[in-house]
């Protein structure tokens, strides 16, 4: 059955490896005296699909960034209790009783209070949206408010599994308060203290019931079905107008997702004879008036529309320098591993000096992913927008390519004895042998006799892309050191 299959399209239980290729992998990893449980390990968490989303949503000043903050183990989520705390990344990697997961963290900066509402709302739609499950706060102190009955509304529309969190529950004295929390018909509230972690572990207990195994939205799922393509990049750099110029030309905008909160944002759209689905992250104009949080809600956004997707296009408003928004944004599309497409737009309002200058930002500030597939583009006159398809389907291709194992050791061979590591206090660490663990994108884990330097492993990294590809694709690679045994010392 189709519901079977592996994200990454195999039916085995070896990530991308078939029992055949896994039973000599493992052999091998004997040979070397690795410890076979841990090589098992290495290769199930590197061969894993995308990892189910979690989102935790609440009104501001309940307490939605410390639990996050106690989520992932440690202080990334901004916590401060005043208006325009803004920030850059709003999705997190999370671990509980040996399961990962994503967290999307909605909370961090607060409107005034005519704009409560609105912030909400918006936060909570764009994070309910790409998530598959959702972690409801609310601040037992206080009791449920207007505003909480509202987001209960947004929840119930979107369907997604919920866990209420009773938060500031600080001792037995506060347990009554949460028991309140069953008016909101969400079902149990979960008594915890986010700020000193009571409570927490039964509440991810019961976020690991609602989290599904892997994502309830598969990659190629519907055979045949469209590909689903983020059309991603700071404010005001063309991508409304770059959609709306293709879906004009073609006349084929098939489904328009209306919401209180955003503009129309999935839509089909025939291009080069093929049906896409473009995500697009331009809208929310109506309700966002303070400056103080369109940086964080085009990150919220952004973040969205990323886990919807296959493969992302971010587009770069080439007659303005290349900005750090610009590199935050390609940062987090690699990051959520997605393919990866670069349209520089407006590329037919550059003189020649802008584009000399222009080639020099992207050798310097762009030099770390030179492996992405490049399109200058007009949206205004449609100029080379024949060329955005073999680019998105190239990037496509190299994301869901896998190396046979036996082929990539014969390459690592090679590269150990061409360019050794370099000798670290009397020793030589190398590469002893490795696989590719998954696809979507390409994972590899790599096991050595010590530790390899970054230098090293981004050389391995170039010359992996040299001799198979891997064009418009993130790689992830892991590195697994052999302990140390009486033999092979």
């Amino acid at each position: 059955m189709n519901d079977q299959i592996h994200s990454d399209g195999s039916d085995h239980e070896h990530g991308a490896l078939g029992d055949a290729e896994y039973a000599e992998f493992m052999e091998l990893a004997a040979e070397e005296g690795f410890d076979l449980e841990e090589v098992e390990g290495a290769i199930d968490e590197a061969g894993h699909g995308p990892l189910p989303v979690l989102a935790v949503v609440g009104r501001p000043n309940v307490g939605k960034s410390t639990l996050v903050n106690r989520i992932i183990g440690r202080r990334e989520a901004v916590v401060e209790d005043k208006p325009g705390v803004t920030r850059d990344r709003v999705t997190y990697e999370a671990e509980w009783a040996g399961r990962r997961f994503k967290v999307v963290d909605t909370g961090g900066w607060e409107q005034d209070v005519l704009g409560i509402d609105a912030s909400v709302a918006a936060q909570a739609e764009y994070a309910i949206e790409a998530s598959d499950a959702v972690v409801f706060v609310v601040d037992s102190t206080v009791g449920a408010t207007d505003t909480d009955e509202a987001v209960v509304k947004l929840l119930r529309r979107a369907g997604k599994p919920v866990v209420l969190c009773a938060n500031k529950v600080d001792g037995q004295s506060g347990e009554a308060d949460a028991t309140a929390l069953w008016s909101l018909g969400l079902g149990e509230p979960h008594p915890v203290s986010s700020l000193h972690g009571r409570g927490t572990g039964d509440l991810l207990d019961a976020v690991l019931e609602a989290l599904p195994e892997a994502p309830a939205q598969r990659f190629g799922t519907a055979i045949g079905g469209p590909r689903r393509i983020a059309l991603i990049g700071r404010p005001n750099v063309g991508k409304s107008s770059l959609l709306n110029k293709v879906a004009n030309e073609d006349r084929v905008v098939v489904n328009e997702l209306a919401g209180t909160t955003r503009d129309p944002v999935d839509e089909l759209i025939e291009l080069g004879g093929i049906t896409w689905k473009f995500i697009d992250t331009a809208g929310i104009r109506r309700r966002v008036h303070l400056q103080e949080g369109a940086d964080y809600y085009a990150s919220l956004r952004t973040a969205a529309a990323v886990e919807k997707a296959e493969v992302a296009v971010v587009l770069i408003d080439a007659g303005e320098s290349i900005s750090v928004q610009d590199q935050r944004i390609i940062t987090m599309a690699v990051e959520a591993g997605r393919a990866l497409v670069i349209a520089y737009n407006k590329w037919d309002t550059l003189d020649e000096e802008r584009r000399y200058y222009l080639e020099r930002e992207i050798e310097t500030e762009l030099a770390q992913i030179a492996w992405a597939p490049r399109v200058n583009v007009s949206a205004v006159t449609g100029r080379h927008m024949e060329k955005l398809v073999p680019a998105i389907e190239t990037a496509l291709a190299s994301w869901e390519t896998r190396v046979p194992t036996g082929r990539l050791n014969a390459f690592l061979g090679e590269i150990v004895a061409a360019h050794p590591h370099p000798v670290r206090g009397g020793k030589q660490p190398r590469i002893l042998f490795g696989t590719q663990a998954g696809t979507k994108p390409p994972r590899f884990v790599f096991f050595a006799s010590g530790f390899l330097e970054h230098g090293y492993r981004r050389f391995v990294e170039r010359r992996l892309r040299e001799e198979f590809g891997f064009e418009g694709t993130p790689i992830h690679i892991s590195v697994r050191v052999r302990e140390k045994r009486g033999r092979n010392k």
